[in-house]
């Protein structure tokens, strides 16, 4: 029996351990990034909660980029919304300041 054969239907070639061919598949290499807060967020939520699609993406080789991705956008909305309730926050105090004046001078004056 050969050693490693080829299948055209599938594009994967096997290799002989015993009686059985297995198929020899490789990992890909991925790029390595550092990962931030909400990128090991999201990586233990995947794990515990939707452990196919963590697995899918550690055979990919895609769990780096999808992670990253993650981070990208938790970061964007971060800023976005800090800035919006900063400025809710400002609103809210002009208006109390404003509704003061009025209690003051008008209301009970």
């Amino acid at each position: 029996m050969e050693k490693y054969i080829y299948d055209n239907s599938n594009g994967l070639w096997y290799e002989l351990y015993g009686d059985y061919y297995l198929p020899c598949l490789v990992i890909p290499e991925e790029e390595v990034h550092p990962i931030g807060i909400w990128d090991r967020k999201h990586q233990q939520y995947l794990r515990e909660y939707r452990p196919m699609l963590y697995n899918d993406l550690v055979l990919s080789g895609m769990l780096y980029s999808y992670l990253t991705d993650i981070d990208t956008q938790a970061r964007n909305k971060l800023d976005l919304l800090v800035t919006q309730l900063a400025w809710v926050k400002a609103m809210n105090n002009i208006r109390n300041r404003a509704e003061e004046i009025i209690n003051a001078e008008l209301i009970f004056a």
